[in-house]
């Protein structure tokens, strides 16, 4: 689906380029064309009035007379010079061949066809001036002089194969550019189908087991005894406690969904992490009370002020710090800590809880990944929270890294860049 689009893409972009590279090209050549043109008839008109001037004009009793020297004029091209009286009738020429008897064309300038012998049959063109000849204004005869276009033909054939090259090369090249620009532009329309992939299947291989319980519940509540109220009861609070886990699978796979990539710079705000981080350590205060642990702060006097979205980093940390409390057992310790370095601030979550063994540390960020042992989906939910965690810090900018021991503890390690984000 997306090559064909991309194609289509291209497509679009290829044809008009195309088409204007083609009008450029054929403006180019035309004006090419004139302005050689124009320099070539300059030069044809220069010639014919030099030879003009050197012809000598001879009157006789009712006509003029017309003589020259062959070796003035032999340059430059020149296929014929007729000498015509004031009636058209051809008095002299350099070449008989392609001189006519009778004067056929009035003066000025014109393109004619040339045969060079009969032994070269393809066809040539010449550029033909013809002028006036005047004497004390008195038109006594016409000057005809004839320089042959092969010179011109030559330079104008090699720009139309540089033309016949160039532009289906380049046609070419605008085509690998409109594919790369085309997957360009299909790129975010491939990530979201990607996402939209990804959210379908997680949620669907994920809701089918609650569903299915739901199911199991429904029917079994529906074939107790009537005078049975007990066990329906019973299969109602079952739904609803699997209806409440349902809904927060929901949230989370709507959350990485909505969340993934690079977050836009207009939605992070200033925020002085050291308070946000005492409101929430408050929070956690009474949990470790409660689960009868030890929860130990460690954050900078002064303040720490960085460009972030609040909310997201906020529930990043939450994720891990539910994580520490749930897998260090009563009497551990679930510790806390800011470490302002100069172009970059680390925040640290350890605990001295069961650990996570080495063999499972590449996985644990992925979607839905549990370790056997201890993430079972009685105690370690559904495998979401450390992927939501990689993937809000991450739309930072930032890093998250590992480490553990099983039997010791469980240290992770975010690394959001000063630099970067101010």
């Amino acid at each position: 689906m997306f090559t064909r689009s991309r194609r289509r893409l291209t497509y679009l972009f290829t044809l008009p380029m195309g088409l204007i590279l083609i009008v450029f090209s054929s403006v180019i050549y035309f004006f090419s064309l004139e302005d050689q043109i124009s320099k070539f008839d300059k030069e044809l008109r220069s010639e014919t009035e030099k030879i003009t001037k050197r012809t000598e004009y001879i009157k006789q009793e009712d006509y003029w007379e017309f003589n020259y020297r062959r070796k003035w004029h032999l340059n430059n091209g020149i296929k014929h010079i007729c000498w015509y009286d004031r009636h058209g009738i051809l008095k002299n020429s350099h070449d008989d061949y392609s001189c006519n008897f009778k004067l056929t064309r009035s003066p000025g300038l014109r393109t004619v066809k040339h045969h060079p012998s009969h032994l070269i049959p393809k066809i040539q063109f010449k550029r033909e001036l013809t002028l006036e000849i005047k004497a004390n204004k008195k038109l006594i005869g016409y000057l005809q002089v004839a320089q042959s276009l092969k010179t011109l033909q030559e330079e104008l054939g090699k720009e139309r194969l540089l033309f016949s090259l160039g532009i289906p090369i380049t046609l070419g090249f605008i085509g690998v550019v409109g594919w790369y620009l085309g997957g360009l532009a299909m790129e975010p329309t491939k990530r979201s189908y990607e996402q939209l992939q990804r959210f379908t299947a997680d949620a669907s291989h994920e809701l089918r087991a609650p569903v299915a319980a739901i199911l199991s519940n429904a029917q079994v509540g529906l074939l107790a005894p009537e005078n049975n109220a007990e066990q329906p009861r019973q299969r109602l609070e079952n739904i609803v406690d699997i209806s409440k886990t349902m809904s927060n699978l929901i949230s989370n796979l709507l959350f990485l969904a909505r969340h993934e990539g690079k977050l836009n710079p207009q939605d992070l705000q200033n925020c002085e992490l050291v308070n946000m981080f005492k409101e929430l350590a408050t929070q956690y205060d009474s949990i470790a009370k409660t689960e009868e642990l030890n929860f130990i702060t460690d954050f900078p006097s002064p303040p720490i002020n960085l460009k972030v979205d609040a909310d997201l980093l906020r529930h990043a940390i939450k994720n891990l710090l539910d994580n520490a409390f749930k897998y260090t057992p009563q009497g551990g310790s679930v510790k806390l800590e800011i470490i302002n370095q100069s172009r970059r601030v680390s925040i640290q979550v350890k605990d001295t809880g069961i650990g996570i063994p080495q063999e499972n540390l590449p996985h644990i960020f992925e979607r839905f990944y549990r370790v056997d042992t201890s993430r079972t989906r009685s105690s370690g939910g559904f495998g979401l929270g450390l992927a939501i965690v990689q993937q809000i810090i991450q739309a930072h900018d930032g890093q998250i890294s590992v480490d553990s021991t099983v039997g010791e503890g469980t240290t992770f390690e975010i690394t959001l860049f000063v630099k970067k984000l101010n």
